[in-house]
């Protein structure tokens, strides 16, 4: 089958579920055929804060939905305690399939190449234009990169607003799924406190914005 390219799919007036319905068939790299579905965002057009990560993992990939994984369950927790629910937000994902290689009966992920990122860029600018959030959020380096450059450090620069274009604020952390790898309890605490004042820091200006003048 010939590589349909992301952007003859998407609709004329889309929505987010029309672009979901449409990236369902999408093939505009290779990832499709060992996946078992596309992985699109969710949330309300509109939402004041989309957080964006690199790509689907193992569970996601089975259920269908961003961040249900174990990386998403690290985030439930810190946008509890960062006080923001999940409801009123959007999250999704710079890649929409799941990179993997086989071991056995696992899929073990696979950072996605700049070929994929490529491939799904106009996906995530739609759902960018579609849902307009004041606040933009890149979980860990890969999104970072693919939304503000590939020489964005994301050691030097997290938890900075970041001029850019795509979102009238943008700022860089790091993604849940570090947090779960990290094997010490007393520094894993430690860098989850640190991510909940980064999510706390990144809506103070959606705050500013709701506060009665």
């Amino acid at each position: 089958m010939e590589p349909i390219p992301a952007a003859d799919l998407i609709p004329a007036r889309p929505t987010v579920r029309s672009l979901s319905r449409a990236a369902s068939s999408c093939t505009a790299c290779e990832l499709w055929r060992g996946t078992t579905q596309t992985v699109f965002g969710e949330g309300a057009a509109g939402a004041d804060l989309m957080l964006v990560g690199e790509q689907p993992g193992d569970r996601e990939d089975h259920v269908g939905r961003p961040f249900v994984g174990p990386a998403g369950a690290m985030l439930d927790k810190a946008l509890d305690a960062a006080g923001i629910d999940r409801e009123s937000i959007y999250v999704t994902n710079v890649v929409k399939h799941f990179n993997h290689e086989q071991r056995g009966k696992r899929r073990i992920h696979r950072k996605p190449k700049w070929g994929h990122v490529d491939a799904c860029r106009p996906w995530f600018l739609a759902e960018l234009a579609v849902v307009s959030p004041s606040v933009l959020v890149c979980l860990g380096a890969t999104a970072a990169q693919a939304l503000l450059g590939r020489t964005f450090l994301l050691t030097h620069h997290r938890g900075e607003f970041i001029e850019s274009p795509v979102a009238p604020y943008v700022t860089a952390t790091i993604h849940p799924s570090a947090i779960v790898r990290i094997s010490d309890g007393e520094r894993r605490e430690q860098e989850f406190d640190r991510f909940v004042q980064d999510l706390i820091a990144a809506t103070a200006p959606i705050r500013r914005e709701r506060s009665p003048s």
